[in-house]
């Protein structure tokens, strides 16, 4: 190869390196911000209410720079767990969800209303009385309720609205979850065509499903990997009390930000790659793993996301994984208007 050659094939190949460097373009916008918990599940024992969103967590979100809330909601906070009166509705309880998304918009954050327990399925217990993925009858019911909320928000725009159909799919095919969300899509479409749709990733969020590229809905996905550091200590995840405690980088192949990438990232875009916008629906860091852990962890999470143009909300505001009353044991909180503030974790968040 005589130099000519070699300079103008190594010139062509810097450029081509430096655009596949470039960033796939995002469908959704780079939204960030915060899970609120206040319809998480019903009142113990059954249906009911745990309370009214805050609007206290409105202003001090938007106040730090955030333009984002997911409400993951259960359908059993305003209609009966039965599924003879699926179809039931609660309109106190449905009012305080209006309410959350006057605040959204008084507040410039984008709500994203997820069905956190739709009738036939949660990720959490207890089970449901029928199978979402099986059994017509909780379709049915499924399709009621995301059908009332498109008629119920018709009309507002999608910069301030976007609905979340269910949360973590798991232990399901492909085949059947592609049924199910195509049902619940033309449902919601029969009443609002131009509604802003997000489906969830399968197996608890974290795969990306190809099957529904094409449809026009946007797909969330997790960040809770390696769970050994994001979930070490937490009660409810079957033998996390007897891990060893966290450090990161962790040991094992996948303790590093290189596999984060390769693992949580990658397969991701090749769904973007297919004009699918990308979301980070829920993340975060339970409260056992040691703080400066759990913030480089995060650090790592977040220098990804902004790489790759998506947006995030962490789970939670309030809370175990939260900037809030998180009860962390080695942090020194800051008082915060009454609340115990995280600031390192806050600081951390608003720069990316």
């Amino acid at each position: 190869m005589n130099r000519r050659t070699f300079l103008l094939a190594t010139t062509a190949a810097g450029a081509f390196s430096q655009i596949k460097a470039q960033p796939l373009p995002n469908p959704l916008p780079r939204w960030r911000g915060f899970n609120l918990l206040e319809k998480f599940v019903a009142r113990e024992g059954g249906s009911g209410r745990r309370g009214a969103y805050r609007e206290s967590d409105f202003e001090w979100m938007a106040n730090w720079g955030f333009d984002f809330v997911r409400l993951p909601m259960s359908y059993r906070c305003w209609a009966p767990g039965d599924p003879a009166h699926w179809t039931e509705l609660n309109e106190t309880v449905l009012k305080e969800v209006d309410a959350a998304v006057r605040l959204g918009k008084q507040y410039n954050l984008h709500v994203n209303l997820n069905l956190h327990r739709i009738p036939g399925y949660c990720v959490n217990p207890p089970a449901e009385a029928l199978n979402l993925w099986t059994d017509d009858r909780a379709l049915e019911a499924a399709v009621f309720h995301w059908k009332h909320l498109a008629e119920r928000y018709k009309g507002i725009p999608n910069a301030e609205v976007s609905f979340d159909l269910i949360n973590e799919p798991a232990n399901v095919s492909e085949a059947a979850y592609v049924r199910v969300v195509r049902a619940l899509v033309e449902g919601i479409r029969s009443v609002d065509r131009e509604r802003l749709i997000i489906a969830d990733g399968l197996q608890y969020g974290t795969l990306p499903v190809f099957g529904l590229a094409g449809t026009g809905l946007g797909q969330s996905t997790r960040g809770y990997a390696p769970m050994v550091v994001s979930h070490y200590g937490a009660n409810w995840v079957q033998g996390s009390t007897d891990w060893a405690v966290p450090t990161w980088p962790a040991k094992g192949s996948n303790g590093s930000a290189e596999a984060l990438r390769r693992n949580m990232i990658e397969p991701w875009q090749k769904l973007q790659a297919q004009g699918v916008g990308i979301h980070v629906g829920e993340w975060g860091c339970y409260n056992r793993t040691p703080h400066e852990v759990a913030l480089a962890w995060m650090e790592d999470q977040l220098k990804l996301w902004q790489a790759a143009g998506w947006g995030w909300s962490l789970w939670n505001l309030r809370g175990a994984f939260g900037i809030l009353n998180s009860d962390r044991p080695d942090v020194a909180y800051k008082d915060f208007k009454g609340a115990r503030l995280d600031e390192k974790m806050l600081e951390l968040l608003r720069r990316y």
